[in-house]
């Protein structure tokens, strides 16, 4: 029983118990507000140079960071990251309608 002891691969010292969270506290997830930040920027390239593709990507972040946002936080900014990235898809065709071109086409 104690060369089985010797071989064991666990190791005792590193084990931690766990811990039940608060009541009311928010995971340590940042997934939604990094999505809404890449959103915002990706928005203002799409709105400021005119790029049709940071536009598409900055609708597709903030799909994001709505799937990924706590029911506990406030609507009026991810509302307004999300309608920041429309508006940039639909000026950015105003401006040159005619059809997306990526830039390493």
């Amino acid at each position: 029983m104690s060369s089985n002891n010797q071989n064991d691969v666990k190791r005792p010292a590193k084990i931690i118990n766990y811990k039940v969270p608060e009541e009311g506290a928010a995971p340590d997830d940042p997934t939604a507000d990094y999505m809404n930040l890449l959103g915002m920027v990706f928005s203002m390239f799409g709105l400021m140079m005119k790029m049709k593709w940071c536009a598409w990507i900055a609708v597709y972040c903030s799909f994001i960071s709505f799937a990924n946002t706590r029911c506990t936080e406030d609507g009026k900014q991810m509302f307004s990251s999300f309608m920041l990235s429309i508006s940039a898809v639909v000026m950015s065709y105003l401006q040159s309608p005619q059809p997306m071109t990526l830039p390493w086409q």
